[in-house]
């Protein structure tokens, strides 16, 4: 990676929605649910750790595209944001929109199968977290190129930025399952020009000390 080093990476700003509004317990996976962006000290914080001038994506789901649009609307600068369906969050297909207890109760064995191997495993008419993988692996891959050596501000879900890391970190999927990132916060990393990685930060909150 010597000469590689030698350039300007892509730098990739994962931002996590903001939180949503939906009951305790119920799958939304594609689910086309509200946030809410009332929390003007975690978005002004948000704002100020942004590179300006970048190039912007942001997932359609209004969840996403709210949470870029506050983002934008306190300070934060870049291109108008491109809607990339690459970048949503896992579809549970059959599952979205119920509750997990019931959906215990209702198909107990390919609930537990899911849970147990959630990476292959597909929830009935969804996809599995590799599905999500290779979806985003085409975006980091078409982007890089696309915006090559300049910033780009993502503003995706939970599973897809797991989905990132698994490709930065060349993670086996099951393994890049165990992150957490928090609502809003953002993530760094570093495509270069010959196709390799880095991870700068993950899961950065500016709004607390």
């Amino acid at each position: 990676m010597a000469d590689a080093a030698m350039t300007e990476p892509t730098r990739w700003w994962l931002v996590r929605h903001a939180p949503v509004i939906n009951p305790t317990g119920v799958i939304y996976g594609q689910h086309d649910i509200d946030a809410d962006v009332s929390d003007d000290r975690v978005f002004d914080a948000v704002a100020r750790i942004l590179p300006r001038g970048a190039v912007w994506l942001q997932s359609p789901l209004t969840r996403a595209r709210k949470t870029a649009a506050t983002l934008r609307a306190v300070g934060a600068d870049g291109e108008p944001p491109v809607d990339e369906p690459r970048l949503m969050e896992q579809n549970f297909g059959a599952w979205q929109g119920q509750e997990r207890a019931g959906i215990l109760a209702r198909h107990p064995e390919a609930y537990r199968r899911f849970w147990l191997t959630p990476a292959e495993e597909r929830a009935p008419d969804g996809e599995s977290f590799v599905d999500v993988i290779d979806r985003v692996g085409s975006v980091l891959s078409e982007w890089s190129e696309t915006a090559d050596g300049r910033d780009v501000v993502a503003v995706m879900h939970g599973g897809s930025i797991r989905a990132a890391l698994a490709i930065a970190l060349d993670l086996d999927p099951a393994r890049a399952l165990a992150f957490h990132t928090e609502t809003v916060s953002v993530t760094r990393i570093d495509r270069y020009s010959d196709g390799a990685w880095g991870v700068v930060f993950v899961n950065v909150t500016p709004w607390r000390p």
